[in-house]
């Protein structure tokens, strides 16, 4: 069979005798929102957990460190049949698996422990398959529906056989519930009778390890000293410093003003309001970059009245969203009507918000036989995410819209991982929820949350299925001509509009401040956030 193939070199920093003999020694602080909902990011689709598992797992492709591009990681080059439908993978030799006081590799890194991490999400008679969480949601939704069949060709050879071709499979095999999880450490739990552990307890192949975690507190990462990159002199994707610690700290001022005191040398998700002040501060730098967001109130059509499209509709027209975008934005957020983000291709720029509209929110209402409105229980997320700053103040203001019309919204929150379980089981009313696009595809946030297989997983938190639109999710997914597949992302765009499949908040501006004293950090895009290849420089 003919092969196009692919081979490329990660590109090298500096070459491997000017490197330094040791990382720096300084430890590196990061003040983040949040805990991570789990610490096998197979389970999850947060950045909480993707943030971790950058640090500590590997994938078969990567996405480079700030940027867009697909780049090898464990697997150094592959070949794709030219009729899409087999992905043969060259794995990386010379890669060591992390270690515990439980835990001691034999081996480094080969096809086994890849066939090991995907068979455990797509056979669901494998033996750790419903060990832990056993809700794959990211591969369940964006692989494997169209794996057909995981082979080991040798040690370091595996093919990925599809029964349809799958567009962006390369960019989705970089995101972080794609890692490759250890075999060997699994067959060592499973004897010992603790197979959870290997999701507890994480052994990876990544430039940092996991030393310790306190839930609400801290997370805690050590360099790895015989990581693969140093052999190639990649300094991009090396660990700098000795210690990555995440100090979970979720106020936002408070992440502000550990930064400023030196506390943390880099604070995520800043308030918009304190945007200005970063900007003055001499020892900061404020970063700044466009992200590919999406954030949105999610009406469960699963529960009355929002299984009618015209309360959906009336609720849409009676929230102002540009005054929300004002008072909790602050100039960081537009307005939009696309559920594909300007940062991506097939971005619908055509499509508006409606309007701000009271009275005709209340002529849908009266049209849906709820003249005198009703009452319901609005989520507020408890985290700032780039995609929303202020949740709880975005909350107040569409309380205060929907009075006006007569419905009655009540605020209730959760910490986060309760938020985020109960939201993929269907608790809510109306949830504010959000993503950021993980690999640079419109496929993947939009296949992840808006189809009618979706609704079943859980993972569509709207309970929105529109058949057309689903199936044009499909057919884009499985054709390689962009011009064809951004005229199916722009029909279900028009769909999504059309039946208030959500109602859209803003495309946001990420911003970080960062101390002076650091160096390379680059504000990620898709997926978790590296901090390797950032060092500190006093």
């Amino acid at each position: 069979m003919a092969v196009r193939a692919y081979t490329a070199a990660l590109a090298l920093g500096l070459s491997a005798f000017l490197l330094p003999a040791a990382v720096s020694a300084q430890a590196l602080v990061v003040c983040t929102e949040a805990s991570p909902d789990f610490l096998n990011p197979q389970f999850s689709s947060q950045n909480t957990a993707y943030d971790i598992a950058a640090q500590v797992y590997e994938r078969l492709t990567a996405t480079e460190r700030g940027g867009s591009q697909i780049i090898p990681s464990l697997a150094e080059s592959w070949t794709i049949s030219d009729d899409g439908l087999t992905y043969t993978f060259k794995l990386r030799k010379g890669v060591k698996w992390h270690s515990s006081r439980a835990f001691t590799p034999t081996r480094e890194l080969n096809a086994d422990d890849v066939l090991f991490s995907f068979q455990r999400m797509f056979d669901a008679n494998h033996p750790f398959n419903k060990v832990g969480n056993g809700n794959y949601q990211f591969f369940s939704e964006i692989v494997k529906p169209s794996l057909k069949a995981i082979e080991k060709v040798d040690d370091y050879t595996v093919k990925l056989v599809l029964s349809k071709p799958n567009a962006p499979l390369l960019s989705a095999l970089s995101v972080e519930p794609m890692s490759i999880l250890s075999a060997e450490y699994a067959a060592a739990m499973s004897k010992a009778g603790t197979p959870e552990q290997v999701d507890l307890a994480p052994i990876g192949t990544g430039p940092f390890s996991l030393t310790s975690y306190q839930k609400d507190a801290v997370v805690r990462f050590k360099a790895v000293p015989d990581h693969w990159t140093k052999a190639i002199g990649n300094r991009d994707r090396m660990a700098l410093v000795n210690d990555l610690i995440f100090v979970i700290t979720p106020d936002a001022a408070v992440r502000f003003a550990k930064v400023r005191s030196n506390e943390c040398q880099i604070a995520r998700y800043p308030n918009p309001g304190d945007l200005a002040a970063m900007r003055t501060d001499a020892n900061l730098n404020l970063l700044q970059g466009s992200i590919a967001d999406q954030s949105f109130l999610a009406f469960n059509q699963r529960k009355k009245p929002f299984d009618d499209q015209r309360v959906r509709e009336a609720l849409a027209y009676a929230t102002n969203i540009p005054a929300i975008i004002d008072a909790v934005y602050q100039g960081t957020g537009k307005a939009t009507a696309s559920a594909v983000p300007p940062a991506l291709w097939s971005h619908h720029e055509e499509l508006k918000p409606r309007a701000y509209d009271p009275e005709k929110a209340k002529a849908l209402l009266k049209e849906a036989g709820l003249p005198n409105g009703f009452e319901t229980v609005l989520w507020a997320i408890p985290v700032v995410r780039a995609y929303m700053p202020n949740g709880r103040r975005a909350a107040e203001l569409i309380q205060a819209d929907w009075a006006k019309i007569g419905v009655k919204a009540t605020i209730q929150t959760f910490e986060w991982g309760e938020y985020l379980k109960r939201g993929r089981a269907g608790e809510h009313e109306v949830g504010m929820f959000g993503y950021t696009w993980d690999y640079p595809d419109p496929s993947q946030i939009l296949l992840s949350g808006w189809t009618c297989e979706g609704v079943k997983t859980g993972a569509n938190r709207a309970g929105w299925c529109n058949q057309e639109a689903s199936d044009a999710l499909a057919k884009a997914n499985t054709i390689t001509d962009q011009g064809e597949r951004t005229k199916l992302y722009k029909r279900f765009q028009e769909l999504f509009h059309q039946d208030v499949g959500g109602l859209l908040f803003a495309n946001a501006q990420a911003f970080t401040p960062v101390r002076k004293e650091v160096k390379d950090y680059k504000i990620h895009f898709f997926g978790g956030q590296p901090f390797f290849g950032v060092s500190i420089v006093k």
